[in-house]
Formats: C-alpha cells, structure tokens, sequence
C-alpha cells in the first residue's frame, strides 16, 4: 500500500485517478481548492478509510507525508482558465514548485499532468513529443499554455539539478463521466446541447481535429507512466491517435442521442489549435500502452453520465 498525493484530486481525471488508485488497494490524499474541482464527483468515496480529502490551494506550500505525487491541479477548459489568467498561471507556475519542493523533501516520484496545448496551434502534424510547439506566448490562452510549459521546465530543472524522480506526461483531449457541464469543452458542449435539443455550437468551419481519449484509457497511461523505470522521465504524449473534425463528432453525438439538434457555425476563437493529434511510438514503447475505447462506445457512456446530471 501506498499513500498517495493527488492535488485536483476532485476534479474530471483526478477522481478517476483517485478511484483507480484506491480500487489498487492503496492510501489516496485528495487535495482541491474546488475552483474547478466537484465534491460530487468524489462523494462516493468519502465513506472509504483509504480515502482523505483535503481542501487546499497548490498555490501555497504543503506539508504531508506521501510516497508519490500526482500533480493535476489547474482549470483546462478555457472558459475557466481564461475567467481569472493570473490565477491560472501561478496554479501552473507555482503549484509546480511547491509540489517539486514537497517531492525533493520526501524523495518520491512526481507525476506532472502537462498538456497537448504545449504544442500551440502545430505546425507539425500529427504531434511528436519532438516537437517545441508554436504558441503565442501573448495571447489569451497563453496562461495555460506558457503555464504548462514552464511547469515541465521546472520539472526536468529539478531532475537534472537534484536528481529527482519526475514524470511528464502530455495529455490529448480527454473525455468520459465526471465531466463538468459547463466547462465549455467541445465534448461536454455537443452533449449538453444536444439532450437539451438545442443548436449545436461549432466554432469555425467544422473541420479543425481533434483526438479524442476515453478517461479510462488515459488514467491507465498517467499510472503506468508513475510506475515506470526511474530513467524513463518523459515528456510521453498520452491520447487517442484516432482523428476526428469536429463536424463528424456534432454528427456522431446527434446520432447516439437521437436529438433534432441542428449545427450551428459561429467564429473561430483566437489561438484555436487547427488540428491536435498525438503519436503515440513512445507510450506504446516505455509503457505498453494504447487506447481500447473507440469513440462511439466512450460517447454512449459519456452521453448516459450527463444524461443523469442534465
């Protein structure tokens, strides 16, 4: 048994994680401010004696006792991220050095929930972890971009200066149950406006990809990227290779819902990434790891989750 540190431990893939974790058999400290994070997606296991949750901003030190650190804390949707940018980038920023502080103290392993986004809007498709990205470091999704970004400068800093056991892991678009209604991901957008029959919002012309990972998958990649050899540090891109325009998933959803939804085309946000998809060599390689959901079987579970909550 191990007692683990997941910090956003309430949110979309931190209770999945937690859950997971705990299903292993070992100690789970669930540490959230509840920005973005939903007691509701944890309430089941606060009855368990393995689990602790524990309300705290990453943004200020913690000191607990732990043997591994999974580092998830900050909004990802750009609807939150974008409503308060100066908190979001200290979440990146400095949650990254108070947890690698933390991590060097107990010399554990630290896990750092990086992102796709640290590719900006590509020039190289699909995305190696190669690949530096073309992000405007101006614009309005630069504090989560450059955040996370400076979050895995800091991780591999503190690799090569003290040695310590870090995991980069970068994350494709992921969805599935826990998903917040309103957090203005495409997923959950096309969903929601669907079982209320509404318009179906697509920004830009409907052929801009993306990849899409059921969470199952990707919290499978985030323990098995933990759990590897030491050498092993990453960046390892964790997603789903299959491709899809946003306009076939509007279709998709439209189908599996039965809805009279009609798609409607608004203007392409600044800074919107034009194509998103990861190769996925290396995870195969170090981790023995791919994806099994296809997309329609994660959208049936996905659609019957918000169907309980819409």
């Amino acid at each position: 048994m191990k007692r683990i540190l997941i910090t956003g431990g309430a949110g979309f893939l931190g209770s999945h994680l937690s859950e997971r974790l705990l299903n292993e058999g070992n100690e789970v400290l669930c540490v959230d401010n509840f920005y973005t994070g939903s007691r509701s997606n944890i309430h089941h296991l606060l009855d368990n004696k393995n689990f602790e949750l524990l309300r705290h901003d990453v943004t200020h030190p913690l000191f607990v006792e732990v043997d591994q650190i999974y580092n998830l804390a900050c909004p990802a949707s750009p609807i939150h991220y974008q409503f308060d940018p100066v908190q979001t980038t200290k979440t990146s920023v400095l949650g990254a050095i108070n947890m690698l502080g933390l991590a060097k103290r107990l010399k554990i392993p630290i896990l750092q929930a990086s992102t796709s986004e640290v590719y900006g809007d590509p020039e190289v498709h699909p995305q190696p972890e190669s690949y530096r990205g073309n992000v405007n470091p101006i614009g309005p999704r630069a504090c989560y971009d450059e955040g996370k970004r400076c979050a895995e400068t800091l991780f591999f800093d503190y690799h090569r200066q003290h040695n310590l056991n870090i995991k980069v892991m970068r994350i494709f678009n992921t969805y599935g149950p826990n998903m917040n209604p309103q957090d203005g991901r495409v997923v959950s957008n096309f969903i929601v406006q669907a079982l209320k029959e509404e318009d179906i919002t697509i920004y830009g012309d409907g052929k801009q990809t993306r990849s899409f990972c059921y969470v199952s998958d990707l919290i499978d990649g985030m323990v098995r990227l933990m759990n590897s050899e030491k050498s092993f540090t990453g960046p390892v891109n964790i997603g789903n290779p299959k491709e899809f325009t946003m306009l076939e998933l509007a279709e998709e959803i439209i189908i599996l819902t039965g809805s009279k939804s009609k798609v409607v085309f608004h203007d392409l946000p600044e800074d919107d990434p034009m194509q998103r998809k990861p190769i996925i060599d290396l995870a195969k390689d170090k981790l023995n790891w791919k994806p099994t959901i296809n997309l329609g079987t994660g959208l049936i579970k996905t659609i019957e989750y918000f169907k309980s909550i819409v």
